[in-house]
């Protein structure tokens, strides 16, 4: 871990100034696809942001991910439920890394904020019912590209896990993941032009 930091750290030290206009706002809209093990699922979001500097900027993400969710009992027995949606609206903030005079500009970013966890309903099993909707505070990892006004990253949504009812609307012991990888795909508008050297 102490390499991993002392090599991002290094990484920012050489980053030269180029970087996107500070004070401007941009408008990201993106789509992606959450890898499961039960067939994977989708997800969307919109996001306003604000550049704080020139290579830097903080947003409000709002999205919703349609989720396959695992679900394991006491016994370490997996299966998944059917899709669910989960809908979030996080507070960003994201660094950007323009390297010499690449065009394509590396980012990483995290988030905190609010999640709402639809019901969850499982296949094959004896729960049946299914769980009630809760809201819960979550977080966010991501990294990426953009190229243009095109944008491309990955992103880890850190989720509390649930516990299913049982048909008597009893909480038991079988719990239901709620952490998921989102690979997306996009564009922003807005937010200026990278190559204006930062100030």
């Amino acid at each position: 871990m102490r390499k991993i930091i002392l090599l991002a750290l290094l990484t920012l030290a050489v980053a030269n100034g180029y970087s996107q206009e500070k004070g401007r706002f941009r408008f990201g809209l993106d789509f992606g696809y959450v890898p499961t093990g039960g067939g994977g699922g989708g997800m969307i979001s919109f996001e306003p942001k604000y550049n704080l500097t020139n290579n830097m900027n903080v947003g409000l993400r709002m999205g919703v991910a349609g989720v396959a969710r695992d679900v394991q009992a006491s016994g370490g027995q997996v299966t998944s439920a059917k899709i669910s949606g989960i809908g979030s609206l996080v507070g960003t903030y994201d660094y950007y890394i323009h390297i010499g005079s690449l065009s394509l500009v590396p980012y990483l970013g995290v988030g905190l904020g609010y999640y709402s966890i639809a019901n969850v309903e499982t296949e094959g099993s004896s729960y049946t019912s299914p769980v009630a909707s809760t809201s819960e505070m979550g977080g966010l990892i991501r990294g990426g590209i953009e190229w243009g006004k095109l944008r491309v990253g990955v992103e880890y949504n850190i989720l509390p896990d649930s516990k299913l009812q049982d048909v008597n609307g009893n909480v038991t012991d079988v719990t239901v993941t709620n952490s998921y990888i989102g690979l997306h795909i996009g564009f922003y508008l807005g937010g200026g032009k990278w190559g204006r050297k930062a100030q």
